[in-house]
């Protein structure tokens, strides 16, 4: 029996004001046969484009490297600022493992995206996560330090050198990373606040690295059109933290600076389970399971 092979990939691209360019990128993924694209959203503030797309891998990745391309010629990082973090106008690209396929099959089809990516727009690309070829590549956050303005000079180290593509930083595109990992939730937490140095201090205790929680990682965020600012959160394993404990922790952390949370929100999409779990969590349900829910059983 054929079972069909489905891979998710949710890039990450730096532009979320030009909705003429968001438009060019996005079109990458649409009308492709074998291809699904399922959301995108943009975001000025952050100023960056998350898409979310599943498909048959060989599909999936010729129109992720098609939707890179376009990224490449359109967006230029010396003119590009934001609130999030980036060293790419692709800064990051990962696979996800969906259905009939292995962590290690989605490992090898990141490696050939980024060898493929790296020929023919002479870019930089680091594995990373699941994919990284050395320990201290694995976490994104260390990979990507410097940013595009510092990564002139880090690409340049030994032990920094790309995996693929040339030991230079591209000009105007920067570097990307590519890689496999579990899937993720992409969830912000509003406050009551414009002063960003709180939110950083939140996040700071909040993240894993600092002793916060396992499994999150966390940056504050200065949100200027609504003049507050965000505890911007990525659970990288939601199963064994939950969303509500990311939220709960960060209230009381908030707290001690006389702050209160005005809403959060979810980045692209979310699993099931992970808000079954949340929603269980502040109804006090008592032995509920995911067999209860009717969208669930519908889909079996």
């Amino acid at each position: 029996m054929n079972l069909k092979k489905i891979i998710e990939c949710v890039p990450n691209f730096s532009e979320g004001r030009d909705l003429e360019k968001i438009e060019k990128i996005v079109s990458s993924f649409r009308a492709k046969e074998g291809v699904k694209l399922l959301d995108y959203s943009n975001d000025e503030d952050h100023n960056r484009l998350v898409v979310t797309v599943v498909g048959e891998p060989e599909a999936l990745s010729n129109a992720v490297i098609e939707a890179i391309g376009t990224a490449v010629e359109l967006i230029d990082l010396n003119q590009h600022t934001g609130q999030h973090p980036r060293m790419g106008a692709v800064d990051v690209v990962p696979f996800i493992p969906i259905k009939n396929v292995s962590m290690e099959e989605a490992i090898e089809l990141s490696k050939t995206v980024a060898a493929r990516v790296a020929k023919l727009y002479n870019l930089p690309v680091f594995l990373y996560e699941k994919s990284a070829s050395a320990s201290h590549r694995e976490n994104l956050a260390a990979v990507r330090k410097g940013e595009f303005e510092g990564m002139a000079e880090k690409i340049k180290q030994p032990e920094w050198k790309p995996d693929f593509g040339p030991a230079e930083r591209h000009a105007t595109a920067g570097t990307v990373a590519i890689g496999a990992r579990m899937p993720l939730v992409a969830y912000n937490i509003n406050l009551s606040t414009n002063d960003l140095d709180i939110a950083t201090k939140i996040a700071k205790n909040i993240r894993h690295v600092n002793g916060g929680l396992r499994y999150v990682k966390a940056m504050g965020v200065e949100l200027k059109e609504r003049n507050i600012t965000q505890v911007s959160i990525n659970m990288t394993d939601y199963s064994k933290t939950a969303l509500y404990r990311a939220f709960e922790l960060t209230k009381i952390e908030a707290r001690r600076y006389g702050v209160t949370i005005v809403g959060s929100e979810v980045i692209g999409l979310v699993p099931m389970e992970a808000l079954i779990d949340t929603a269980s969590y502040y109804l006090g349900l008592e032995h509920f399971s995911m067999e209860q829910v009717l969208e669930a059983r519908i889909m079996e």
